[in-house]
């Protein structure tokens, strides 16, 4: 089964290609990405990477946790799927609660 890894603290300058010709030394890459922003198309400094297995996963995060990737020193760990209501707009902070919005008592 594959597993995804998430790949942060990348080089803006770091390509698709850099991660599959780097990852392809742990074992079979499946598919890379890397994230732009939707406007200017610039790298947003991390990716994914995504392994053929649990064990070319495993040895990718040992090989390559604090590699240095087109000079800077990228983080690898197991992707983490997100979270329910993250994303744009979602900033966590104030919840304006029933019972304290109308009364201005607290």
């Amino acid at each position: 089964m594959a597993v995804k890894l998430f790949i942060g603290n990348l080089s803006f300058k770091a390509t698709e290609d850099n991660l599959q010709e780097l990852f392809s030394q742990a074992g079979n890459v499946v598919s890379t990405r890397v994230i732009t922003d939707r406007e200017t198309g610039r790298s947003r400094g991390f990716g994914f990477v995504e392994m053929s297995s649990k064990e070319e996963a495993d040895k990718a995060i040992e090989l390559f946790n604090n590699y240095n990737l087109v000079g800077r020193d990228i983080a690898v760990n197991e992707a983490r799927p997100r979270e329910e209501g993250a994303g744009a707009g979602s900033r966590g902070g104030y919840s304006n609660s029933s019972n304290r919005s109308q009364s201005g008592t607290y």
